[in-house]
């Protein structure tokens, strides 16, 4: 279609003409979708222009008296979001095994620039994964492009108090320690079947993107605990400060640890391998089982710490503390991309698909937990 029918074209054919390119773009080669990318843009010029005039023609009709006053502005009919329509799921499905996301924009009825949006479906699995991981929905999560720099508190003094007419107070010592929090490519790769592959739409978008997500999600959440048992007790310029306690698993051991916090750690939760929580109940059954050894705070329950049984001496197997002292920052934001590649496996029918995540993970505040240890002399 030229550039002068187009100029001719009514808010209606112009509708039209955006339906049946949607059609024309399942069979289109690269010649014709190019073709159709420029008659699109041409498309969206004519509808822009269209609107102007029909804004003037408004604006004049007032200022020349009409239209009357209502109570209440009309209703408008919701557009349908094109994102969460089943066309859009399989152009999105096709952009991943393609890297062509032409077909994405022309489903999108305004223009898009940069990355073309994620449909609803992919956006609620990253969401869900990030909110039903009980140690990554309870860190502080930010999104700052590059290198993050955190200050904490090392040393400072207290408050006085101070009577009128008395010799004023010495003026607060306060020192700063500063965490550069340097995001790294969190990756995890699979092979999926040619048969997966020809799964359409939603059915391929979850089959994908469940398995990478969690993966990627559960790997940061192993890292965050990694962060926390590798905290030394004494702060430094550039890490904060855990304190460490050295005990078995016993009815006293949870509230040690926790007598060890600062008290700006509030929200308090247990983190420990599942085999662990058994020797904390055997404990329960051999002691008193009136007596809670956890203190009512939840338990978190992550694999990347050993268990007590198999933890080599002084090893840290259990951690209490504020998770919210610990920070996860996502420069470019916590979407896991997807890179396909076809060709490396080909002969063997199989498609790698690659999910990354690219974050900085660190513990940004002092105090805010204790590791407990194995003793040397437990077996």
């Amino acid at each position: 279609m030229t550039v002068e029918e187009i100029k001719a074209m009514d808010a209606e054919m112009i509708e039209t003409r955006r339906a049946e390119i949607r059609n024309e773009l399942v069979e289109a080669d690269e010649a014709k979708m190019s073709e159709l990318e420029d008659e699109i843009k041409a498309l969206e010029e004519r509808a822009k222009t269209i609107e102007v005039e029909n804004r003037k023609a408004d604006m004049l009709a007032v200022v020349n008296g009409a239209g009357k006053v209502v109570a209440e502005a009309p209703k408008q009919e919701e557009k349908r979001d094109m994102t969460n329509s089943k066309e859009y799921m399989e152009a999105y499905a096709n952009y991943i095994k393609t890297g062509d996301d032409r077909e994405c924009r022309a489903l999108l009825t305004t223009n898009v620039s940069g990355v073309v949006p994620v449909p609803e479906i992919v956006d609620e699995i990253v969401r869900t994964a990030w909110d039903r991981d009980e140690i990554l929905s309870r860190v502080k999560k930010t999104y700052v492009r590059g290198n993050l720099k955190v200050a904490f508190e090392l040393s400072a003094d207290g408050a006085y108090e101070h009577t009128e007419g008395t010799t004023a107070p010495t003026e607060e010592s306060l020192q700063l320690g500063i965490v550069t929090m340097v995001p790294k490519n969190i990756k995890k790769w699979i092979t999926i079947s040619d048969e997966a592959v020809s799964l359409g739409g939603e059915a391929f978008l979850r089959y994908v993107y469940d398995e990478l997500t969690y993966q990627i999600v559960k790997k940061l959440a192993d890292l965050i605990v990694t962060d926390i048992k590798s905290l030394s007790d004494t702060a430094s310029a550039s890490a904060p400060s855990a304190a460490k306690i050295t005990e078995a698993p016993g009815l006293n051991t949870i509230a040690n640890a926790f007598a060890n916090l600062s008290d700006e750690a509030r929200d308090n939760v247990i983190i420990m391998n599942k085999l662990t929580y058994a020797n904390f109940k055997a404990a329960q059954a051999a002691g008193n089982f009136n007596v809670d050894p956890f203190m009512g705070l939840p338990v978190l329950f992550n694999n990347s710490l050993p268990a007590y049984t198999s933890a080599s001496d002084s090893a840290v197997y259990a951690i209490v503390g504020d998770l919210n002292g610990a920070q996860v920052n996502f420069p470019e934001g916590d979407e896991v991309l997807i890179k396909w590649d076809d060709l490396s496996l080909a002969e063997k029918d199989l498609v790698k698909v690659v999910g990354r995540e690219y974050a900085a993970h660190a513990v940004t505040a002092c105090g805010r937990f204790t590791n407990i240890a194995k003793p040397s002399s437990a077996s």
